[in-house]
């Protein structure tokens, strides 16, 4: 309790002299009397010859007593710090992400936000309406608009953490729709704040309240997991994994790989602060099956301290070369390793067994249904518009892709090479200043790499990046390695898996033991499965084809765990975490009253007593 006028207690000093009062004999007075027959009872009263008397119970000091603390309490003004509660429509977002499972706080910050929010709701006006919104890797609506705070407890009650990351954007577009032209209408984000910035959103004018929840951001985690094979030993694997460090203190911990659940090694790595390291482990791999990888770590979050990635020995690779004669080319697609390399002038139908096409400068006589690598040749309905350039220098490119690993175009100059517009179906991952010199995609479900320019009318072929190229190439062209790439989602993503049969129904096994039954629609060749919110390795069963998919929680702004103390929405909005808006809710006209009450019966008391 606070007082807005804490002077007024000054007057608490009156207290003793309403004692004093009672206290106090009554003055003698001299009275001249023929006769003392009729005055015995007032001399009675006057026997005493000291000042005061012993105080004696007396209701109506108790009752006098009481009235002036009141008043002065009165006076003084209390009140309680208390929350607003306005009416109107209320969107409630609840983060349920994967870095919600921080243990900094007591329990997890999960619990400590559905706890506010659940304390939030219960004092909320009854007319009010609320949604409950989930929102981690996809936005879910958990409650539509009700006043029934039942019904919105029993919503929150019923989400679950997850592994995901959190798509804010989504659930705070979703918001906006839902309040807009609303008045009184609020939306209230319960959350730690660790996902991407928001700049690239445009959300003014939304009533925002950040509620945030989180104390540290003491994390490692896994944040990329990568296995490859060796080309001289199909047997040999070669897992990549990167380890980040998110806390301000440097971090030594212990890595372990296993295969399936089989410890293979142990290595330790020393992190510093707020740095990420890389560790590559060589194995050999008997069979089928997955690598998991493992931080034995006590941090925050231990969702991100493990991930897990499925690995296929390596099959022979069938690749035709349709060229009128390239060397450089030839040798670097037989040093890509486990090719099984054919030459040909043209291509005809019928040649469809094999699993990638090079096309070298021609344009054969039918275009394969393979998956395709194309130097300086087109088919009709690839571009819009195709021109001759010359000399086009070479001025950027794209590190992050699997095409251009350890690749540069540093010293490469080109003769001559073709102009084109970047269509929809691909990305230019290669530039020069007039047009994309490389570009990447996949068009009626077959990848293609088409390259602007013949490598014979460029110093590229003389360059080691050459042959580290073609190899990256036919790695992201062959199908096997396509299928694999699906076989490792993020959580909350779907998987998209391609059929190589026909089927009607398929079943998901979770980690958990659960199993989920899928209808597949006619004519469609690949599985959609968007349950993916919990980490772990899954499995896919297509009639008698049984296949195995990885769920992780790799994310690196999940692994971020420092909570925001502010947001960031567009190019100059910002909104600050904020528990609750405080209002003075005086009690003063209530302590009047009571005063008022006192008043009454000290005066019913007196008159009771006197008559």
């Amino acid at each position: 309790m606070n007082f807005l006028t804490p002077l007024a207690f000054w007057f608490a000093l009156l207290l003793p002299a309403v004692v004093l009062f009672y206290l106090l004999k009554r003055r003698r007075v001299l009275h001249v009397v023929p006769s003392t027959l009729l005055w015995e009872r007032f001399l009675a009263e006057n026997q005493a010859n000291a000042p005061f008397q012993k105080l004696r119970r007396n209701w109506l000091l108790v009752l006098q007593l009481l009235l002036l603390i009141l008043v002065i309490l009165a006076l003084a003004r209390p009140y309680f710090v208390g929350e607003v509660r306005s009416g109107g429509l209320h969107v409630l977002i609840l983060d349920a992400s994967a870095s919600m499972q921080s243990t900094d706080v007591s329990s997890s910050r999960f619990e400590q936000a559905r706890s506010k929010a659940l304390e939030w709701v219960q004092g909320m006006k009854e007319q009010t309406q609320i949604v409950v919104l989930e929102v981690a890797g996809q936005t879910q609506v958990k409650q539509s608009p009700t006043s029934d705070k039942a019904a919105v407890v029993r919503a929150l009650n019923s989400i679950e953490v997850t592994d995901g990351p959190t798509e804010m954007k989504e659930a705070l577009k979703l918001a906006k729709t839902l309040v807009q032209d609303r008045s009184n209408a609020e939306v209230h984000l319960f959350s730690d704040g660790a996902f991407p910035d928001l700049e690239g959103l445009e959300l003014e004018g939304l009533p925002l309240v950040y509620h945030q929840v989180g104390e540290r951001g003491r994390n490692i985690g896994l944040v990329s997991l990568d296995v490859r094979s060796d080309p001289k030993n199909p047997s040999q694997r070669a897992l990549f994994a990167k380890v980040a460090n998110h806390a301000s203190e440097s971090v030594e911990t212990e890595v372990e790989l296993y295969f399936k659940d089989q410890l293979l090694e142990v290595r330790t790595l020393s992190l510093s602060p707020t740095n990420s390291t890389s560790t590559m482990f060589q194995i050999e791999q008997p069979e089928d099956g997955y690598f998991r990888v493992q931080l034995p770590y006590d941090d925050d979050l231990a969702a991100d301290n493990q991930a897990r990635i499925v690995s296929y020995l390596p099959k022979t690779v069938r690749v035709l070369l349709i060229s009128e004669g390239n060397r450089y080319l030839e040798r670097a697609l037989r040093q890509a390793g486990n090719v099984e390399l054919s030459v040909a002038s043209d291509f005809t139908s019928g040649q469809d067994s094999y699993d990638i096409v090079v096309v070298d400068n021609v344009t054969p006589s039918v275009w394969p249904n393979a998956n395709l690598l194309s130097f300086r040749s087109t088919a009709a309905d690839w571009f819009d518009q195709v021109e001759g350039m010359k000399t086009p220098p070479i001025v950027e490119w794209d590190e992050s892709h699997p095409l251009l690993r350890f690749v540069s175009f540093d010293n490469v100059q080109v003769t001559e090479g073709l102009r084109v517009k970047t269509p929809g179906w691909a990305q230019s991952v290669v530039e020069s200043t007039q047009s994309p010199m490389m570009l990447a995609g996949e068009r009626g479900r077959r990848r293609i790499v088409w390259v602007a320019f013949d490598p014979l009318q460029s110093s590229w072929p003389l360059r080691i990046s050459f042959p580290i190229f073609v190899a990256n190439a036919i790695n992201w062209l062959n199908p096997a390695e396509v299928r694999e790439s699906k076989l490792m989602v993020r959580a909350g993503e779907p998987l998209r898996y391609p059929l190589m049969t026909d089927a009607t129904s398929a079943e998901i096994a979770h980690p958990d033991g659960e199993t989920d039954q899928l209808k597949i629609a006619p004519n469609k060749n690949e599985i959609v499965f968007g349950d993916t919110a919990q980490q772990g390795i899954y499995q896919l069963t297509v009639g008698t084809n049984q296949t195995q998919f990885a769920v992780n929680a790799i994310n690196p702004e999940e692994s971020d765990t420092a909570p925001k103390d502010e947001l960031t929405f567009g190019q100059y909005r910002q909104v600050e975490a904020s528990e609750v808006r405080q209002a003075n809710v005086e009690i003063w006209r209530w302590v009047a009253l009571a005063g008022l009450i006192i008043l009454l019966a000290e005066w019913w008391y007196y008159h009771r007593r006197t008559v």
